[in-house]
């Protein structure tokens, strides 16, 4: 994937970067391996698990903005640095703590600020920066893909360490190898010098967000990304659960279906970012959310079985994340990359509102219902309008001034 015509530094940056973010979204994945045994551990309903995986995802967003601020103003190594200690310290407060409400709330602000500092919000703008125009397309591809490959690696890891040590020391483990593999590589983050002419337009960051909530498309982002955040939150973590409940009792399935996911996506962030760069991005954006809704529906509606399941898995994985590199690039696209860690923050904050409510939602109503069957028709409804609004979504560049955004 990497030749002589990219910049040494571009390579150093896309390697640091993809290994923090593969670990950080390869641990997150795993998540919902912990819901049955702690919850049977604690007695808690599935609810108060739910609402804490929930209560992440949602600080995650809130985060967001501002770690992408903090990125674009002192550099993404030392938000990346912060955000390893706060991983580790999110891992040990799940390990310890008890109480529902607590653990929900202590665990939501820990490591929803740590994945703020160290996924794809801070770590866009650097390769956004570091990446030459014609190759910032294939450079989100390529982050995306490694996000993808931590799934599909540490999944089967997570479970491994919850069979062998028990999941409170799993989470033990997964705190040591996060600090000691993450502020390392946070060191190789070197933000590249300030383009030539930068300077003649000076933008505070009041001026940036007043423009891009100022622009029809970037609203449109905005709202699609809820449905993907509400999509696969809630099939991340309730899946294994939904498996289980309609008699796929062999918890390989999961495990194996999750992996899947990862696995999928790997070729599906990468082949999105290259197609990104030579079609419509918003035309592909909408094919994805189309193509989630057909794959859910039939995952629902047909027989299950573990092959359907793996189809589903395999289907689903190639469009997991391939809407971030494609998001991603619009926004560069439309609005330079001077504030793209914030501004992919603010869009990425719409992607966790949807996290939320598709993981708290998901528990609530199976504790209502006994069924997660509402929760699935929702999806599909959800990934039908996302893809209508994807539709109209322009990324011709917005000019200020003499400037056009580079």
């Amino acid at each position: 994937m990497f030749n002589s015509r990219q910049p040494p530094r571009l390579q150093s940056v896309l390697i640091a970067s993809g290994i923090i973010l593969s670990l950080a979204m390869g641990v997150r994945h795993g998540f919902g391996f912990w819901l049955q045994p702690m919850s049977q551990h604690h007695e808690w309903t599935r609810e108060t698990f739910s609402l804490a995986m929930a209560m992440q995802n949602l600080l995650w967003g809130v985060f967001g903005p501002f770690a992408g601020m903090a990125a674009d103003r002192f550099g993404a190594a030392r938000v990346v640095f912060g955000g390893a200690l706060l991983y580790m310290a999110g891992l040990l407060w799940m390990a310890v703590v008890g109480d529902g409400q607590w653990f929900a709330l202590g665990s939501g602000v820990l490591m929803g600020a740590a994945m703020a500092c160290t996924a794809f919000g801070a770590l866009s703008g650097i390769v956004g920066r570091t990446a030459p125009v014609a190759q910032r397309s294939w450079a989100f591809g390529l982050l995306g893909a490694a996000g993808s490959f931590g799934q599909f690696a540490m999944v089967p890891v997570e479970q491994m360490l919850i069979d062998g040590a028990g999941w409170q020391s799993a989470l033990y483990w997964l705190a040591a190898l996060v600090v000691v593999t993450m502020m390392p590589l946070s060191l190789l983050l070197r933000e590249p010098p300030p383009a030539a002419g930068s300077q003649s337009h000076q933008q505070s960051i009041v001026e940036a967000v007043r423009e891009a909530f100022g622009h029809r498309p970037f609203q449109l982002l905005v709202a699609g990304y809820f449905v993907c955040g509400f999509q696969v939150v809630f099939i991340g973590v309730h899946l294994p659960a939904y498996l289980k409940d309609q008699g796929i009792v062999d918890p390989q399935v999961a495990v194996i279906a999750l992996a899947l996911i990862g696995l999928f996506n790997i070729f599906g962030s990468f082949y999105a970012g290259k197609l990104g760069g030579r079609l419509p991005k918003p035309s592909l954006l909408s094919g994805i959310y189309f193509a989630r809704a057909l794959i859910i529906a039939a995952f629902v509606l047909l027989p299950l079985s573990p092959l359907s399941v793996y189809v589903f898995a395999a289907s689903m994985g190639l469009i997991w994340l391939s809407t971030v590199p494609l998001t991603n690039g619009v926004i560069a696209g439309i609005f330079g990359v001077r504030y793209l860690s914030m501004l992919s923050g603010f869009v990425f904050f719409s992607h966790q509102v949807g996290s939320f409510l598709g993981v708290w939602l998901g528990g609530y109503l199976y504790t209502v219902e006994g069924s997660y069957q509402t929760v699935w028709m929702i999806t599909i409804a959800l990934g039908v309008g996302a893809g209508l609004l994807n539709l109209p979504v322009s990324e011709a560049p917005i000019e200020r001034g003499k400037q056009a955004a580079a």
